[in-house]
């Protein structure tokens, strides 16, 4: 069975992070995580009180969701990252002047350039999907209009099943397609009832297993479990029940 080390993206539990970051990566730490990905900093401002505060609950950074207007001062991006410890910086969302063809050429464009000096200091850049990058201009897929333009080398996808399946694009032949440009998944389901809900991995209609392992196929070095919106469900339970789902099933390595 293939098998994934298993981050989780603090996203999920944004409202604890920012009651008490500390305290909610300690809860995270006990439910057996031992990584985490980073979207803000919760209710803390300096990087090195973030270290301080994983450090303390015994957990590593995976990497961080980075908005793309921060790249503005990619010199702090940078200096975050070596601060905090993790070495893949992601772009996780992209507003609407971009989602056009030329958009998507342009997106490509800046990915490059900021790739080569996060590069030069051991880091890498990435892109994290949703579904709207599978809207087609001229029967091309602006998502593949980004690749195309983008530097294999450099430019890396964490690539989040739940949007490809609502793309109605199949994960795993998504995965196969880029290949050992997925450095990172994000791993959340779809409810059986409504494919606009997110569920707790496990708990839906997305087949782990084999995105697994087309993951370890192509060279993933993390799975991350994310939820966007829990409704009626604790997000902190939320993440318990994707964690322990993984474990039964065998993917967490």
């Amino acid at each position: 069975m293939a098998k994934l080390p298993i981050s989780v993206q603090l996203f999920t539990i944004r409202d604890l992070t920012a009651a008490d970051f500390a305290g909610a990566v300690q809860q995270v730490a006990g439910i057996g995580y031992k990584y985490v990905e980073l979207a803000g900093w919760g209710n803390l401002t300096a990087a090195g009180d973030v270290r301080k505060a994983l450090d303390a609950a015994g957990v590593k950074p995976s990497g961080a969701h980075v908005g793309i207007d921060q790249f503005k001062d990619i010199n702090k991006v940078i200096a975050d990252a070596q601060i905090i410890g993790y070495e893949n910086v992601i772009i996780p969302y992209i507003g609407d002047d971009y989602r056009t063809a030329a958009g998507y050429k342009k997106l490509a464009g800046e990915l490059n350039e900021f790739a080569k000096p996060l590069a030069a200091k051991g880091l890498v850049m990435h892109y994290h999907n949703h579904s709207f990058e599978f809207e087609k201009y001229d029967g091309k897929a602006g998502f593949d209009i980004l690749w195309d333009a983008t530097d294999p080398n450099s430019v890396k996808a964490e690539l989040d099943v739940y949007w490809i399946e609502h793309g109605r694009v199949d994960p795993v032949s998504y995965i196969k397609k880029l290949g050992k440009r997925v450095n990172l998944l994000h791993l959340k389901d779809m409810d059986k009832e409504d494919r606009n809900k997110f569920t707790q991995v496990g708990k839906g209609t997305l087949d782990f297993p084999s995105i697994v392992a087309a993951g370890v196929e192509a060279g993933a070095k993390f799975g991350v479990v994310e939820q966007d919106r829990c409704y009626e469900v604790m997000p902190i339970d939320s993440i318990t029940t994707s964690f322990n789902n993984l474990k039964k099933m065998g993917l967490m390595a």
